[in-house]
């Protein structure tokens, strides 16, 4: 694996939307806090669309800005401002040689999930799965889940806990992190960006689905040999759920349980990464180790 340099006060950081439009103001936050940080701030174009449409720009305009953001070697980092939807449109059209000579983290969650995938899958570059620009403005602004972000670009390793679920299974694991938002995952299995998940620890989240569809989609990861050999899995939030007129009949921890509990491996319900502000900083591609006990779960980065 490529671990991208870790970041130093001076250093540059880049925002871009390269999926859906966001309003510059709900930014603001973001950029200052980056300032007060030490670093500096680039800002894409796609930070001050004018679009009137659900996307930050049309797809040229997404990929020229996230592609200058790649080979611009005074930015030593690329924050996504939001997800959305949109990532997929461009990824195949992006070009990737100058971002593997000098690397650099590519940070976001939910859509981002694409870049994350496609780094690791196709380049072996580490990445960072984690709040974006709208988080500043929240009630866990500047707290334990924003500081976990400028953890991790510093490179200060990561020991996160959580509270025990009664549908773990305990156990210890240790292997690389890969994972994130599950609709996403599931949307690009059978691509070049596909994930391998033999001997990893994975982690899911999503948000605003319903419960047949979060079935649905764990069927075709379960079917696609995706859940049968990982080292872990962490399950995080599934928040905004929503259920049809007819019940499903289970919530989503309960349905996700039922495709999962044949395996033998550690299974954490309910960490903290998630579409809601409980949204812990993660590497992909890095190697972690995860242990759930009956009192407790923690997951560490290995030194």
């Amino acid at each position: 694996m490529i671990i991208p340099p870790y970041l130093q006060k001076g250093d540059t950081i880049g925002i871009v939307a390269p999926a859906g439009f966001m309003h510059f103001e709900k930014m603001q936050t973001c950029i200052e806090t980056l300032q007060n940080w030490g670093y500096q701030v680039k800002l894409g174009n796609t930070t001050q669309s004018s679009s009137d449409n659900y996307f930050s720009g049309t797809d040229e305009e997404r990929l020229q800005d996230v592609q200058e953001m790649l080979d611009d070697k005074n930015v030593q980092a690329i924050l996504c401002a939001r997800g959305g939807y949109g990532v997929s449109r461009i990824i195949d059209d992006l070009n990737f040689k100058k971002f593997q000579k000098h690397p650099k983290w590519l940070i976001g969650f939910s859509d981002i999930t694409v870049f994350h995938c496609h780094l690791y899958s196709c380049f072996k570059i580490a990445s960072l799965h984690s709040p974006m620009a709208a988080a500043f403005n929240g009630e866990g602004f500047n707290g334990l889940y924003i500081q976990s972000l400028k953890d991790a670009m510093e490179g200060k390793p990561a020991v996160y806990e959580c509270q025990p679920h009664q549908l773990n299974h305990t156990g210890d694991a240790e292997g690389v992190l890969v994972g994130g938002n599950l609709a996403l995952l599931a949307h690009l299995i059978g691509t070049p960006s596909d994930y391998k998940t033999k001997n990893r620890i994975l982690f899911l989240e999503d948000v605003g689905e319903y419960l047949y569809n979060i079935d649905r989609m764990l069927l075709q990861l379960k079917r696609s040999g995706k859940l049968k050999n990982l080292a872990g899995l962490i399950i995080g939030g599934f928040t905004d759920s929503k259920d049809t007129e007819r019940p499903f009949g289970k919530n989503a921890y309960e349905l996700i349980y039922d495709q999962v509990k044949e395996f033998d491996y550690p299974i954490c319900f309910g960490f903290p990464v998630s579409h809601g502000e409980e949204n812990f900083a993660l590497k992909v591609g890095v190697e972690y180790k995860l242990q759930i006990k009956g009192e407790n779960v923690q997951l560490a980065e290995k030194q």
